[in-house]
């Protein structure tokens, strides 16, 4: 291992960078490209010893950095004294989504966000949506968040196993999922339907809109059904990744 020349240090801060030490372990399992590791001068954490060889092992040239240049690289300002210089992430298609549910032989269970910006919640959806099975994730090419590091972050190496893919329009994607079988349901507080009246054991995907405006109009009028989760506070309204969760976590119920 060696200490870096500051000059060695790269400058991007989204999508070619992954931080923190269960999104860096969960890369490396899962033999993500890692061109290079940039640890904190000085740590003797026997935890991030034990990643520096974990990412020796796979190739990845580790090296020591100050710990003010690290906070410097770090997107997430949550770095946990590791940072890992990766190859782009490969967004998936709704298609490959589609091949994951048949492989398992399960029914298709799909998050759609629909604009969010928040990437916190981005990165939380995909971590909910891995966690119950769901088959993959669908987000916009426009006016949404990426797959940055800040995502990556919030996922908590859920990024390295959630098929995501960035479609054009949301709109038409959820036309062609129709066609395919898949039923699609969209969170509203207007809603016809209520959460557990809702069937989610047949295809089903699960459309979550903006933080702020929730779903765009031709996307909540391209929805199958509109589900209102139950609101017993005074607060009329949930985080999009608490609301992800809620649905996600019916449809296990239901599925069994």
């Amino acid at each position: 291992m060696r200490k870096d020349n500051l000059n060695d240090i790269p400058d991007e801060r989204s999508e070619g960078m992954i931080e923190g030490r269960n999104a860096v372990t969960e890369a490396l399992k899962s033999g993500r490209t890692i061109n290079k590791i940039f640890l904190a001068d000085g740590d003797t954490d026997k935890a991030l010893g034990r990643l520096a060889a974990m990412a020796k092992d796979a190739g990845a040239v580790v090296v020591r950095i100050d710990r003010r240049k690290l906070n410097d690289m770090s997107p997430t300002g949550a770095h946990q004294g590791i940072i890992a210089s990766v190859a782009a992430h490969e967004y998936a298609t709704v298609d490959d989504i589609l091949a994951l549910a048949e492989q398992r032989g399960e029914a298709p269970l799909i998050v759609i966000c629909d604009e969010l910006s928040d990437p916190h919640n981005l990165g939380a959806i995909i971590r909910t949506a891995e966690c119950a099975g769901a088959h993959g994730v669908i987000i916009p090419k426009r006016r949404s968040v990426g797959l940055t590091a800040v995502v990556g972050k919030a996922s908590a190496g859920a990024l390295e196993y959630m098929p995501v893919a960035r479609v054009s329009n949301i709109a038409a994607a959820i036309r062609d999922l129709k066609q395919r079988g898949v039923w699609v349901f969209g969170t509203a507080a207007d809603a016809d339907t209520a959460l557990y009246q809702a069937d989610l054991k047949n295809p089903a995907a699960i459309v979550i809109g903006n933080e702020g405006v929730g779903m765009s109009r031709i996307v909540a009028e391209s929805c199958d059904f509109k589900v209102s989760i139950p609101m017993k506070g005074k607060i009329s309204s949930l985080n999009a990744s608490a609301a992800a969760a809620i649905l996600l976590y019916e449809a296990v119920r239901q599925r069994g």
